[in-house]
């Protein structure tokens, strides 16, 4: 029996919830007239919200202009959630469908220190695929498609911490770090193009090739979508010719479902 209809919403929760979705697509802070206007509450009723957030630690009143800001207690809502349930509940459909479509293995990746991850892959079920076991595996940031590509799109200050502590590293594989100028040329590129590329870089996989976009929701990039294939068959230029445009729109759905999505 469905009981999902046996309680009533609570309604300043809802309205809560909507104050802090309203503050979060803001840069900076919000006055209680502001954010009448834009939440469509009785300024009185928001003051009152806000005063609540405040006193549990999720906004923050500023003494010089009486506006509102989200505060540092708001990450702990997110702690709990992993790249693997936005991926698994989101994206994996999708990549089903793309496969039919590009019949090459498709990956998504999400940034992780260091690396990046593979969250979900098509690797197991497309018949073109060389390796079955590929979620969990973590993919160096200079030498693939979907590193590159994460370089190029994240904010300016996050790359600028990766590639110091890249550079830092001793071996060939990180000597891109302390190239600034070929580094910064690769990226305008990948922006250039749209996409990332891998062709034959990777040491510990010199056969493949592959190309990765970003997946974005409105205001960040969160992981790549890739396109992974066996460098003789094609090269990036034809394979970018036939497939990204596949690539690019699924990516594209992916960003729209995230953003819809309240977790």
């Amino acid at each position: 029996m469905d009981h999902s209809s046996d309680y009533k919403n609570v309604r300043g929760l809802s309205r809560g919830l909507l104050l802090l979705n309203t503050l979060n697509r803001l840069d900076g802070g919000a006055s209680v007239g502001e954010l009448a206007l834009l939440s469509g509450l009785h300024r009185t009723t928001v003051r009152r919200l806000l005063e609540t957030l405040a006193h549990e630690g999720y906004v923050s009143r500023s003494p010089s202009d009486d506006s509102f800001r989200l505060a540092l207690k708001v990450r702990e809502l997110s702690e709990g959630f992993r790249d693997e349930q936005w991926v698994s509940a989101l994206a994996a459909p999708l990549l089903g469908e793309l496969m039919r479509e590009v019949v090459w293995p498709t990956d998504i990746t999400t940034m992780d220190v260091d690396a990046m991850v593979v969250r979900e892959t098509t690797h197991r079920f497309s018949r073109l695929s060389f390796h079955r076991s590929m979620v969990g595996r973590r993919l160096p940031l200079l030498q693939t498609a979907s590193g590159r590509t994460w370089l190029a799109y994240c904010p300016d200050n996050e790359r600028a911490q990766i590639v110091e502590m890249l550079a830092q590293r001793e071996g060939a594989e990180y000597q891109l770090a302390r190239e600034p100028a070929q580094l910064a040329a690769l990226l305008r590129r990948v922006r250039q193009n749209g996409y990332g590329e891998n062709y034959r870089g990777w040491g510990q996989e010199a056969r493949i090739a592959s190309i990765a976009v970003p997946l974005t929701t409105d205001t960040r990039i969160v992981g790549c979508l890739n396109l992974v294939w066996i460098a003789s068959a094609m090269s990036v230029e034809q394979a970018a010719a036939r497939h990204l445009s596949a690539l690019q729109r699924v990516a594209t759905q992916i960003g729209q479902h995230i953003s819809g999505e309240v977790f």
